[in-house]
């Protein structure tokens, strides 16, 4: 009987520790990104339309892990309509750092006007949606 109540109790401990869960991320579990986003350009600097801007954004994570995601949007400040959200593919899974760079004509024909304001958004985000996210904001405006 000893026997037995022993050979239950090693099967029981066998059978727990068998069946921890696995974390298909495992590299990425309880990682630390520390992640940010640089607005490079645009500046606040009151801009004119159908000037054409450089939107330039550095996202790096200060401890050098893996940027994995990245979204760059500008929307009108008044209603939050949407002119710009790039890169049409957020996973970027870049080592340490990835830029951002493109160009942006302030046109009636892109959905901006003359005595507007405008937000630019950078968001940065691990490899979960919202994992460690940051999000840096620019303001501003257009005139005629």
């Amino acid at each position: 009987m000893k026997y037995l109540a022993f050979a239950l109790g090693l099967l029981s401990v066998l059978f727990v520790v068998s069946c921890e869960k696995e974390d298909i991320h495992d590299d990425d579990h309880g990682t630390n990104y520390e992640y940010h986003a640089h607005i490079i350009s645009p500046t606040t600097d009151a801009k004119h339309l159908n000037d054409t801007i450089s939107i330039k954004v550095d996202f790096e994570s200060h401890t050098g892990e893996t940027v994995h995601h990245i979204n760059v949007k500008i929307f009108n400040k008044l209603d939050s309509t949407i002119v710009y959200n790039m890169p049409t593919e957020a996973h970027v899974h870049s080592s340490g750092s990835y830029s951002h760079e493109d160009n942006l004509i302030l046109s009636d024909r892109n959905g901006f006007s003359g005595h507007s304001d405008w937000i630019m958004e950078a968001r940065v985000w691990g490899h979960e949606a919202g994992e460690e996210e940051v999000l840096e904001r620019l303001e501003f405006h257009v005139h005629p």
